[in-house]
């Protein structure tokens, strides 16, 4: 089974890109679940939405304590909390910036990649909201889900024109990482 948490602020979609992958996998004929972990957050308070993937019937329902992987939609929150917590050895972590993964370090030297989703969201989306755009990244390093099905998903989630905007965008990002 793979476990991935995705961090945001309220308002960024964290739960809505868990559900979109969730989604994917499904398409992919994949067991999958996703789910958020609310407290009293707020608009722009951080959030942290799960999501799993198995070959096989998913039976445990709690938060992920040990992801395989990690995606990150705003980097200010590597100054809030600590987005690397448990995460595995071998994990990967997805952070939305304009830096170079370079600049960025994990404790146990996981492999981190950065996209400039937010460059990417304003052109193609007409707004900052990266998270399908991060999705992107994610289907094209993990190659967890398909390309796609990650597309049909935005397509079952959103209206025509924001789900062609938002699938413009998933595309861009998936080719913009390097492998």
């Amino acid at each position: 089974m793979i476990e991935i948490r995705i961090h945001g602020r309220g308002g960024q979609g964290a739960v809505t890109s868990a559900e979109i992958l969730a989604t994917a996998a499904f398409f992919d004929v994949k067991a999958s679940q996703a789910f958020p972990s609310f407290g009293t957050e707020r608009m722009g308070e951080p959030v942290q939405a799960f999501c799993r993937i198995d070959e096989k019937p998913i039976r445990i329902h709690q938060n992920v304590y040990e992801p395989d992987h990690v995606i990150v939609l705003d980097e200010t929150l590597l100054n809030a909390i600590n987005v690397f917590e448990g995460l595995k050895k071998k994990g990967v972590v997805f952070i939305a910036s304009k830096r170079p993964a370079s600049e960025f370090k994990s404790p146990a030297g996981q492999k981190i990649y950065t996209v400039d989703a937010y460059s990417i969201a304003r052109e193609l989306i007409g707004r900052p909201i990266v998270n399908t755009a991060m999705l992107g990244a994610f289907s094209k390093i993990t190659r967890l889900v398909s390309l796609e099905s990650l597309k049909k998903a935005v397509e079952e989630r959103f209206s025509k024109d924001l789900a062609e905007k938002n699938n413009a965008a998933v595309e861009k990002c998936f080719n913009s990482v390097n492998v």
